[in-house]
């Protein structure tokens, strides 16, 4: 394991725990600032780390604009200063009332949703308007995913038009999320973002040309962020998220990224149940299970150890290099998928130069803060 990730003194971490190393965090909050070019085109993903303290070390390095995924996310970055928040989701139900509730509590925040139906842009127009408020629509595109979001064409103008129209919403522009452009080969990924790119630059076009706003376009995710961060255009806000904190998945799928695991996991040897077998209390309770079973941690010192049983609180794994463990020796394990990985610890131990120096909380990890 690189020596950078040495701790000096575990005897405190309980585990499996959540390790953030700090300094890393901020060399690829630099990196992300000098891929972008300028710092004002970023609008980053809180979704990868939702920490205040992450939060607040981007506002001071004078990364201003934030999107997020949820109300808690939201809170979150309103509570640490943040004054425009861009929660990148469709609201349906109760959340189109918790909206107004949201802009009421932080008046001086600039609030973006999605939207990409009609009959939930009526909705949302009739509560704003009740509330006598109004709030930002992000037209969400489809640009291949087939998530959410609508093709660009005739349905996109019509709904563009009806938020143009409706009373208590302000057109904000269009969210173009690629996040099927996974290409390993960066040529092959930039072709398919450039594609995605000029159909929403075309609408974009033709709307402005009918004298509709579209003042912004935000762009992307990780893997296709420094594509889009080429693309000289004034609407484009790029929202990396995963690079802040980086993990294995993304490391071996984008290995033209200059990122580095910010976060690792800290686990122990519990058992020792045959000669070429060790169990570590690392279960998918403590690490993002959407990955296939097997590949849903790398340790450095043991590479080519097989996972082969992944349960709530037990991972074991299978190796001729068992004989030289023993229960309780640590072994330290990078996560395939670090945002997901977050949420299932509510504190993170921070590192600085090799020692435990604070805590920082996963605040957003829950789904409702106060609102």
């Amino acid at each position: 394991m690189d020596s950078i990730y040495a701790v000096a003194d575990t005897s405190r971490i309980l585990s499996p725990a959540l390790l953030v190393y700090r300094e890393i965090v901020i060399q690829n909050l630099k990196k992300m600032i000098e891929i972008a070019g300028d710092v004002q085109r970023l609008r980053p993903h809180c979704k990868t780390h939702k920490m205040p303290a992450v939060t607040k070390l981007e506002l001071a390095m004078g990364i201003t604009k934030h999107k997020c995924a949820t109300f808690a996310e939201a809170e979150m970055l309103a509570n640490c200063g943040v004054k425009d928040v861009f929660l990148a989701y469709n609201l349906v139900g109760p959340n189109i009332a918790r909206a107004a509730k949201f802009l009421r509590k932080y008046p001086d925040v600039r609030f973006a949703v999605t939207a990409d139906d009609a009959l939930m842009i009526a909705e949302l127009s009739d509560v704003m308007t009740a509330a006598r408020t109004t709030i930002h629509v992000v037209l969400d595109l489809d640009s291949g995913l087939h998530r959410t979001g609508v093709n660009p064409g005739p349905r996109a103008a019509d709904l563009y038009q009806q938020i143009i129209d409706a009373p208590g919403l302000e057109p904000a522009g269009f969210h173009l999320y690629d996040g099927h452009n996974h290409q390993t080969n960066l040529e092959e990924r930039t072709v398919a973002v450039r594609a995605c790119w000029d159909a929403a630059a075309k609408l974009r076009d033709d709307f402005e040309g009918r004298g509709w706003p579209v003042p912004a376009i935000v762009c992307g995710g990780t893997g296709s962020f420094p594509v889009f961060a080429q693309l000289n255009d004034p609407a484009i806000e790029l929202a990396p998220g995963t690079c802040v904190f980086h993990d294995f998945g993304y490391g071996t799928t984008f290995p033209d990224m200059e990122f580095k695991p910010a976060v690792l996991l800290l686990t122990r040897v519990i058992s020792r149940p045959t000669p070429d077998r060790l169990t570590c209390d690392l279960g998918n309770k403590a690490v993002a299970s959407d990955p296939p079973k097997g590949q849903r941690v790398n340790f450095p010192d043991l590479p080519a150890a097989e996972q082969v049983l992944h349960n709530e609180e037990h991972l074991v794994l299978q190796t001729p290099l068992a004989e030289k463990f023993k229960p309780g020796d640590e072994l330290y394990a990078i996560p395939k998928h670090i945002c997901p990985t977050s949420a299932l610890h509510k504190q993170a131990y921070v590192i600085e130069g090799g020692r435990v120096v604070e805590m920082w909380d996963v605040t957003a990890r829950d789904r409702c803060l106060t609102i």
